[in-house]
């Protein structure tokens, strides 16, 4: 008989539905361009695929020219190994195989190399090779009725086709089944192009184990389709149900969750995924011609994969549906009135000829084993049907093999590009799908949970470590899977940094303004915003200034939270101090006490007749000239030296400086590696040569380390709008750098994508704080800002025009609040001057004016046509206190059309320059000084550091904040006064001289009156 045409499994889907494509997908200003990639017809399908096939629907980020290549993968479900080694023994004996049945034309349906006419007219039989066979196992390995009961292994049914634990292929445990088909899949993948991957857990993997990984899946934008295959073979109990409805129904190609299920059986036809066999029935019979409308349909089996989502699609499509089972009485009458006939009950032939109506189209999903000598297995496969009495009835009939199988195939290729279809409906590369809160006047603004925060902005779970229900600490694993990323628009990249003119003691809105602008970015131009600031200051939180995280309506909330329950880093620091403060005292203590051989025993035990030194002693013993490794090999001089430390009692660090260098440590660190690295160079002493004594020396490096490992992460919170801000590290005094740290700057800036801002801050004055940020924090960050927001206030102006100086706590005397328009001029001369001290570092300034209730408009166009004349790119005025974003919306478009400037940045100094023309280039060009002076300490201080080999490092000049001098009642801009330096201290972990001014105190000069009177904070935080 004539044989019908040869089909791949491609070609079954493009005759269905069109070609699938692979796509590129390209950034063509807003708009996405999609261009044919490849064709998968150009490269047919090659290997054996004697399992249930998946495919994964991949959007793989391409390189940094913004390109995503959609990818499809695969993934495979096992047979038993029985039935692998069976086939496996026939391939040995010469049986034709599935490759050459390709090469020959003839495509088997169920191994993927079938006719793609699955349907077998009567009368035109088609011809199978006796050794293919399509096996779509049970969802336990064993098999299972339609009842769920067990059955003898010749009767185990084949048509309840479970997806294994697949993202790319997942696999639990290590079957040889599973792995034979896992590697069949990645090799076909292979050689049509397509990606597949595969991830395996191992036989211990626990329940919770294997939903996190389906969660992680779940929650990546670059997959679109997930199977998850079962038997899970794990020595553990694992409800393979739960595992299931763990996939997010919108990558459940498959169509087997709850959710999915529900929608089908409700009618919702357009909104779910349908499981693959019962699909594929449903577009074999209309290939037939057949109407399903008013037919009579009758449905034998009734398990989740196929007989209940058939009898569901049938109905929907206006068929009289009865649905059989084994315990159906009377089934050949129930059988002989069907027009519709699909089974799939996995009893072998137990549908007879006889049974079948006249003309009526059947299906057969069966898959069963019964005995056959002819075979080398000792068996053959057969349907649900006896097809050879049945097709002499039948209009249609599928055979088994060589009938469902390629239909299976081809609609869950068709699920998996609607789930990419559905994705890019919605989907715009690098754009966060996040809700922006909308401003409510006069109610208190609710955080959402952080966890859904994190979900906006392409957090994975993870990646997040939730501390309460509005906050959590991000892992820095984020960083590597995001290394490709391009970098956003910032202050230390290509965006903007946030500074402030030098202040009142009242604090004029740097931070307030900077939140403000992140939510402008964020909620009103629908841009990738993230703001990063410091955490407040310990104690700073019922000050005269507020609570240090903004206020208003730009502020970071919960507010308790941020400002009275701390995260954390600051009690990790204080005991990482206190560990090296003891160990000192220890190793003095015991150094007296103790021989050398007793020292060298406490520092290098012996162990089973083995000494063994530290990766921290290692480096001493390098330091020390002592080439060695081995301790047993150490000389009496070697012991002598390597034990004893010969500290100098009078120039061991205090806890304070301590803590204080730990702190700009965790700052400038861009890893865990870096970190250790800076906290192993920390100078704790002198010895009595002159020679510094560190933490390395100590021989606790490694366990600082340990304990700042998890003080190193950023702080997720948002501000009342719901914009994403990263709060970490926190100004100790005032001689740090004073910046956020340059991981929540980097991760930020990965996160926001190659169009969005990051929001970042500086401490202190634009003389001071902005200066450290550049010279120290991008040296060692090596990311290069492009944009300065500057914030200033008519009232700190008129200070510096002569107004009567304001002590925190108290009323402001009333030159603030009247209009005097002869005072702030003369007080601009300050902003002109700041303005040309950001400018000095090549950087467009945006002056922002941070307005209040007192300030007319007369002074705030005077402020800003001042600030124009200075020669700043603009100067707007903000509301965002009383407006949120909206009242920083022409600041943000202000940095928008500043940050497309081409960059120029440039560092103040030279670091291979001494340390001594450092100090005088940054008060020369940032104070307007004449010269410095140094102290007969700091000169003695600053040879020693050289010295030791510190002279190259940046210096960090610790002054007032109030002035441009270091005499805090020096207002305006002061020039020819000489700067006194009279201390030099060396942060060699962080990385800078801390220089002391004259005037400088590290402890506040008045306190401040509290702000927490006539508020009753417990009540309105509940």
């Amino acid at each position: 008989m004539k044989q019908p045409t040869s089909f791949t499994v491609q070609q079954l889907y493009f005759n269905l539905f069109g070609p699938v494509q692979a796509f590129s997908v390209h950034h063509v200003i807003d708009s996405l361009s999609l261009s044919k990639l490849c064709s998968l017809d150009r490269a047919p399908l090659s290997a054996y695929f004697p399992t249930h096939t998946g495919i994964v629907w991949n959007a793989a980020a391409g390189s940094s020219d913004n390109t995503l290549v959609w990818e499809l993968r695969i993934a495979q479900f096992p047979v038993t190994a029985e039935e692998t080694l069976a086939e496996s023994r026939e391939r040995e004996v010469g049986v034709q195989t599935p490759f050459s049945h390709r090469t020959a034309g003839h495509v088997c349906p169920h191994c993927l190399c079938a006719p793609a006419r699955s349907f077998e007219v009567p009368g035109q039989p088609v011809h199978h090779g006796n050794h293919c066979v399509w096996k779509q196992d049970l969802a336990t390995g064993e098999g299972a009725t339609e009842e769920g009961g067990s059955r003898d292994e010749d009767s185990v049914p084949r048509l309840q086709a479970r997806p294994g634990c697949a993202t790319d292929g997942h696999l639990v445990g290590d079957r040889d089944d599973s792995n034979l088909y896992i590697s069949m899949k990645l090799k076909a993948a292979a050689e049509i192009g397509i990606n597949a991957n595969h991830i395996r857990l191992p036989e211990t993997a626990t329940e919770d184990e294997v939903l996190q990984r389906i969660l992680a899946v779940n929650e990546n934008p670059a997959v679109h389709g997930l199977i998850v295959q079962l038997p899970l073979d794990s020595i553990n109990p694992i409800n393979t149900e739960k595992v299931t409805n763990a996939v997010a129904p919108e990558k459940d190609v498959d169509g087997l969750t709850s959710i999915n299920a529900g929608k089908l059986s409700r009618g919702d036809l357009g909104d779910c995924f349908i499981p693959c066999t019962p699909n594929g029935c449903m577009e074999l019979i209309s290939q037939t011609g057949v109407s399903v409308m008013g037919k009579n349909a009758v449905v034998i089996g009734r398990s989740k994969i196929v007989g209940a989502p058939m009898h569901d699609l049938l109905l929907w499509n206006h068929a009289t549906v009865t649905t059989c089972h084994s315990k159906t009485l009377n089934l050949a009458e129930q059988v002989g009135r069907a027009d519709i006939l699909v089974v799939g009950a996995g009893r072998a032939e137990m549908v007879k000829g006889e049974w079948v109506k006249e003309g009526a189209v059947v299906i057969d999903c069966g898959i069963n084993h019964i005995p056959d000598r002819s075979k080398a297995s000792g068996k053959r496969v057969v349907g649900d049907v006896h097809y050879p009495s049945a097709k002499e009835r039948a209009g249609y009939i599928t055979p088994v093999p060589g009938g469902v199988g390629p239909m299976t195939v081809a609609m869950l290729m068709k699920n998996t590009v609607e789930s990419a279809k559905r994705f890019l409906q919605t989907y715009t590369p690098g754009k966060w799908n996040i809700m922006y809160t909308k401003k409510k006047p006069q109610e208190l603004q609710q955080s959402k949970p952080v966890a859904q925060l994190a979900r906006e902005v392409g957090l994975f779970s993870e990646e997040v470590e939730p501390y309460g229900r509005s906050r959590a600490k991000i892992r820095l694993d984020v960083l590597k899977r995001m290394e490709k990323q391009p970098d956003g628009k910032y202050v230390v990249v290509t965006g903007f940094t946030v500074s402030r003119i030098t202040s009142t003691p009242l604090g004029e809105g740097k931070r307030t303004t900077a939140l403000g602008l992140a939510q402008a970015l964020g909620a009103l131009l629908n841009i990738n915003a993230f703001a990063c600031v410091q955490e407040p200051s310990p104690g700073s939180c019922f000050g005269a200034m507020g609570v240090a995280v903004g206020g208003g309506y730009s502020q970071i909330i919960p507010l308790e939270e941020v400002s009275l329950q701390p995260s954390g880093q600051n009690e990790l620091i204080s005991a990482a101090s206190r560990v090296v403060m003891d160990t000192i005292k220890a190793h003095a203590h015991y150094e007296t006490k103790l021989s050398e051989k007793a020292l060298f025993d406490l520092l290098v035990p012996l162990r089973e007749g083995q000494r063994s030194v530290s990766p921290a002693q290692l480096s001493r013993l390098k330091k020390l000239g002592i080439e060695k490794s081995d301790p047993l090999t150490f000389t009496g001089t070697d012991i002598r030296r390597f034990v004893r430390l010969d500290i100098d009692p009078e120039t061991t660090t205090d806890s304070g400086s301590l803590e204080n260098e730990i702190m700009a440590i965790l700052s400038l660190s861009s890893s865990e590696e870096e970190m250790q690295q800076r906290l192993a160079k920390i100078v704790v002493a002198t010895n009595k040569s002159g020679d510094p004594v560190t933490t390395e020396d100590l021989n606790i490096s490694g366990p600082l380390a340990m304990v700042l490992k998890d003080a190193l992460k950023p702080v997720l919170m948002q501000t009342v709008e719901g914009t994403p801000v990263f709060l970490h590290t926190s100004p100790l005094d005032d001689i740090a750098h004073g910046s956020p740290s340059i991981l929540a700057d980097k991760i930020a800036l990965k996160m926001v994508g190659s169009k969005g801002f990051v929001v970042t801050e500086s401490g202190h004055g634009a003389d001071i704080g902005l200066e450290k940020f550049f010279n120290i924090k991008c040296r060692n960050s090596g990311l290069q800002p492009d944009v300065v927001v500057m914030v200033a206030t008519v009232r700190t102006l008129k200070m510096h025009g002569g107004a009567p100086p304001v002590q925190a706590g108290l009323p402001l005397p009333k030159e603030y609040s009247q209009e005097n328009l002869e005072q702030l001029e003369r007080g601009c001369c300050h902003l002109r001057r700041q303005v040309e001290n950001a400018q000095a570092f090549g950087l467009p300034v945006i002056v922002a004016v941070n307005k209040f209730s007192s300030d007319t408009d007369a002074e705030l166009e005077l402020v800003c046509g001042q600030a124009r004349q200075a020669g700043a790119f603009d100067a707007v005025q903000c509301t965002n206190w009383s407006d949120g974003g909206a009242g920083a919306l022409a600041l943000a478009e202000a940095v928008q059309r500043a940050a497309k400037l081409p960059g120029s940045f440039r560092f103040l100094y030279d670091s291979q320059i001494p340390a001594a023309d450092k100090l005088r280039t940054v008060a020369q060009k940032m104070y307007g000084v004449k010269d410095i002076e140094l102290s007969p300490k700091a000169k003695e201080k600053l040879a020693l550091y050289t010295k030791q080999g510190f002279g190259n490092l940046p210096v960090c000049i610790a002054k007032t904040h109030l002035s441009l001098s270091n005499d805090p009642m020096m207002k305006g801009a002061p020039t020819n006064f000489v700067l006194p330096i009279t201390d030099i201290k060396a942060n060699a972990g962080a990385g800078f001289l801390c220089c002391l001014t004259d005037l400088t105190n590290t402890e506040m000069d008045d306190p401040m009156w509290p702000c927490f009177h006539g508020n009753n904070l417990y009540h309105d935080s509940k």
